[in-house]
C-alpha cells in the first residue's frame, strides 16, 4: 500500500485543483487557451492549489475511514464540512450541487445517512462519484462482490442514491481495486466489463440502467472520439470521460489536462481522471510543482499516511 493512497488521493486533489480556475469554460475555449497548469482566481476566484468539493468530501471519506467504516460517522463528517469548513482548502466551502447540499441538509435535520440521499432519476451528478475512491484503499481485499456493491451503495446514497449513480461508483471502484492490484488498464478495464456486467445478470438490474452504460461496458469507451465524450455533470458523462481519459494517455499530467481540457465540470472530471492515473503511475509520475503548490498538502500527507497505516495493520 506504500504510497498507492498518496498517489490516488493526491491524484484527486490535483486534478480538482487544476480544474478549479476554468469551471463551466467550454471545450472550444479551452483548445484555444488550453490549461496546462494551476491557474489562479477565474472562476472561483480562489488562488492557485486550490481545491473544491469533490477533494473535501473524498477527503473527509478518508478520514473517517482511518477509524473504520461506520456510515454515520462519514454522513457527520459530510454535516462538518457543510456546516464548519471541515475539510475545506481555507477553512469554507465555495462549491456544492443540488443534490448533495438537499442530502446534507437531510442528515443535519437528523436523518440517517442511510436515507439522505436523493432517489430520482434527476438526481445523478456526479456528486458521489467524485469522492467514492477512497472505499478502493479500504475495500481492496473484499472477495465478495456483494459486500463490495452494498458498502459503494451506501456511501454514494448519503447524497446520490439512484441507481445510476451507485452503479458507476462501482464500476469507478472495481477499476480502481484492479489498479492498485496492479493490473495493466487494459487488463483492468476488461476485468471491470466482465464483472459488472455479470453481477448486473446475475442481480437482475434493470437492463434500461444496464444499456445506458454501453459505451463504457460493452464497447471500449477508449475508441470513442472526444467529440462523443462529454465533460458535463452527469454521472454517465464523468464516468465515461474519466475513463477515455486514463486509457488515451501514457502518464498522470497528460490525463488530468486532457480531462480538464474537456471543458464544463472541469474539476469534477480532472479528479475522477486523477485519482485512477494517480494509481496507476505513482505518486513519483505527479509533476512536483503540482504537488509543491497544492494548498494543505501537509494536512493531506498526514492523512494519506494515516490510513495506509491503518490499511497495513
Amino acid at each position: 500500500m506504500k504510497n498507492v493512497v498518496k498517489a490516488g488521493i493526491f491524484g484527486v486533489c490535483i486534478g480538482d485543483a487544476l480544474g478549479v480556475p476554468v469551471e463551466f469554460k467550454k471545450r472550444e475555449d479551452l483548445k484555444t487557451y488550453p490549461v496546462t497548469g494551476y491557474l489562479e482566481y477565474m472562476s472561483w476566484n480562489q488562488p492557485k492549489g486550490t481545491w473544491s468539493d469533490d477533494s473535501s468530501l473524498t477527503l473527509c471519506l478518508a478520514d473517517e475511514l482511518t477509524k473504520g467504516y461506520d456510515l454515520e460517522k462519514i454522513g457527520q463528517s459530510f454535516v462538518k464540512w457543510n456546516k464548519y469548513g471541515h475539510w475545506t482548502a481555507h477553512g469554507r466551502l465555495f462549491d456544492i450541487g443540488g443534490t448533495t447540499r438537499h442530502s446534507i441538509a437531510r442528515l443535519i435535520k437528523g436523518e440517517s445517512a442511510r436515507f439522505s440521499g436523493n432517489i430520482f432519476e434527476e438526481d445523478n451528478g456526479n456528486g458521489s462519484l467524485m469522492r467514492i475512491l477512497p472505499l478502493a484503499f479500504y475495500f481492496k481485499d473484499e472477495e465478495n462482490i456483494e459486500k463490495l456493491y452494498q458498502i459503494v451503495k451506501e456511501v454514494s446514497s448519503i447524497t446520490h442514491g439512484h441507481f445510476r449513480s451507485v452503479f458507476a461508483c462501482f464500476i469507478y471502484v472495481i477499476f480502481a481495486i484492479e489498479l492498485i492490484k496492479g493490473k495493466d488498464k487494459k487488463e483492468a478495464y476488461n476485468h471491470v466489463q466482465k464483472t459488472a456486467l455479470k453481477y448486473a445478470e446475475i442481480q437482475g438490474f434493470n437492463p434500461n440502467e444496464i444499456q445506458l452504460f454501453e459505451k463504457v461496458l460493452r464497447n471500449d469507451i477508449s475508441r470513442y472520439s472526444e467529440d462523443e465524450i462529454r465533460g458535463s455533470g452527469y454521472v454517465l458523462h464523468s464516468l465515461e470521460a474519466s475513463l477515455w481519459c486514463f486509457l488515451n494517455t501514457e502518464n498522470y499530467s497528460e490525463a488530468v489536462l486532457k480531462a480538464v481540457n474537456l471543458g464544463e465540470d472541469t474539476d469534477t472530471t480532472g479528479a475522477i481522471t486523477g485519482g485512477i492515473a494517480g494509481i496507476y503511475y505513482g505518486f513519483e509520475n505527479i509533476p512536483d510543482e503540482w504537488i509543491a503548490e497544492l494548498v494543505r498538502k501537509e494536512d493531506i500527507e498526514l492523512l494519506c499516511e494515516k490510513l495506509e497505516n491503518k490499511l497495513m495493520k
